[in-house]
């Protein structure tokens, strides 16, 4: 196997266009369980680790308002630390994996993979995210394309992600006690005077969605309680929680992510 350790973005997708099945490696989280089960034997790897430039945060005008860009080769860790701008996107980053995956898992990675129980996409819908590539910028609503798809082409490497810095926002999640992956995850924000966005994460049969009868009920200030729960027949279901139960979780995190909203 090939593994290149490219210093500049563009060493590494011409490294990742030179042929054959060749991956990027990020945090590895993925990538590399996947390797090891024989569910993926790439002919080579370009390792990002290297690349300064995909990593940490500013804040940035921008028409429709202000944005806090963040690398895609950003730790976990460090958004938890640092991302002060937007905090219930720390508090978004404390709530992932454990210490060891949040020293290496990388903002990039996991939406590159797009699992349908991470937390970063809830976050990406709800703060109308824009995600800038090699390529092109892709809107939050266009990025997620179904369970593990995204827009990303063969190649496309993903460079810095822009988050719209909400009013007030708030994040909460019923963690599975192992994996501590999101049973149901669900981040409210205010991005605008009575303009309420609410994106689900962990419980969609195809990944993250929004939530319009949740926005709707906090843009006209209704009971939040009186939200009824997402349609059953659209959730997913496997040993750890049927469609019922998920769609349930989903009423009670929104509950209790209003409740912390700041």
């Amino acid at each position: 196997m090939n593994l290149s350790r490219p210093s500049r973005v563009a060493d590494a997708v011409s490294a990742a266009g030179a042929g054959g099945d060749v991956a990027y490696l990020a945090g590895g989280h993925t990538l590399i369980p996947a390797m090891k089960a024989r569910l993926r034997d790439p002919e080579g790897l370009v390792d990002l680790s290297g690349l300064d430039e995909l990593k940490g945060m500013s804040v940035e005008d921008a028409e429709g308002g202000r944005r806090l860009w963040i690398g895609a080769m950003t730790r976990h860790r460090d958004v938890a630390e640092g991302a002060d701008a937007i905090p219930a996107l720390q508090h978004m980053a404390t709530l992932i994996g454990d210490p060891q995956v949040r020293n290496r898992g990388t903002l990039g990675g996991s939406l590159a993979n797009n699992d349908p129980a991470s937390d970063y996409p809830a976050a990406v819908l709800a703060l109308q995210a824009e995600i800038e590539t090699d390529r092109a910028t892709h809107r939050a609503e266009d990025f997620f394309q179904g369970m593990f798809f995204t827009a990303l082409e063969e190649g496309e490497l993903i460079k810095r992600v822009g988050f719209r810095i909400p009013a007030r926002a708030a994040y909460a999640k019923f963690r599975h006690p192992a994996s501590r992956y999101a049973l149901s995850g669900v981040f409210v924000a205010e991005i605008g005077p009575g303009i309420w966005r609410v994106a689900v994460t962990g419980s969609g049969q195809e990944g993250v969605f929004r939530w319009p009868q949740a926005e709707e009920a906090l843009a006209n200030g209704a009971d939040i309680s009186t939200v009824a729960a997402p349609d059953a027949s659209l959730m997913s279901s496997d040993i750890h929680a049927s469609p019922e139960y998920r769609a349930h979780l989903c009423t009670v995190m929104l509950a209790k992510a209003v409740g912390e909203i700041k």
